[in-house]
């Protein structure tokens, strides 16, 4: 939903008197997964960003890719620290493509330690160190995006704004929640 579709949306229900919750997002647990989700976008982005300046020299082919996986890395924790629900699926699916990448490139900067190859800005075997290193924060951020994806980032409460008194049309009823109403559980 573009932004200024999702203004106009709110803007009408703020004259119809309905005031949207988002109940889930407020739960410390909740607040947790979304930090550590963005913690680990932003470590995979640093990890490719280090692995991809320090290997520049020896690095072939993949310079155009680790660029774009680096942009989408940080453009995904932008969005995920704006609660977006539908980043979590994007990126446990790019996470998996990424740790196979990572697993097949590894041992071939570990191969480079050896004479006659052209030995990269960082060592060959730090290289593949932290190359191997973006495989384990990648089953991380799957588990934590899959946690948080059930956690309901998404859901809206409406409720009807206290300052107005009673339904905004005839026969409509938009619903008194407390606080607290939560259909899904941390």
């Amino acid at each position: 939903m573009s932004s200024s579709l999702r203004e106009r949306e709110q803007a009408s229900r703020r004259a119809r008197g309905v005031i949207v919750t988002h109940p889930n997002r407020d739960k410390p647990i909740v607040q947790a997964t979304r930090a550590t989700v963005v913690l680990l976008l932003l470590v995979t982005a640093v990890l490719l960003l280090i692995v991809t300046i320090g290997g520049w020299s020896t690095l072939e082919g993949p310079l155009p890719i680790q660029i774009v996986f680096f942009l989408v890395y940080v453009l995904m924790a932008y969005y995920a620290s704006r609660w977006s629900r539908g980043v979590l699926a994007i990126g446990s699916a790019l996470s998996v493509m990424l740790s196979i990448f990572a697993l097949v490139a590894a041992p071939g900067w570990f191969e480079r330690n050896k004479a006659g190859f052209a030995h990269p800005t960082l060592g060959a075997g730090l290289l593949g160190v932290l190359t191997l290193l973006i495989v384990p924060v990648q089953i991380l951020f799957v588990t934590f995006a899959m946690r948080g994806f059930k956690q309901g980032w998404n859901v809206e409460l409406e409720r009807r704004d206290p300052s107005i008194g009673g339904p905004t049309r005839p026969g409509v009823d938009v619903g008194d929640y407390p606080a607290d109403a939560s259909p899904l559980t941390a």
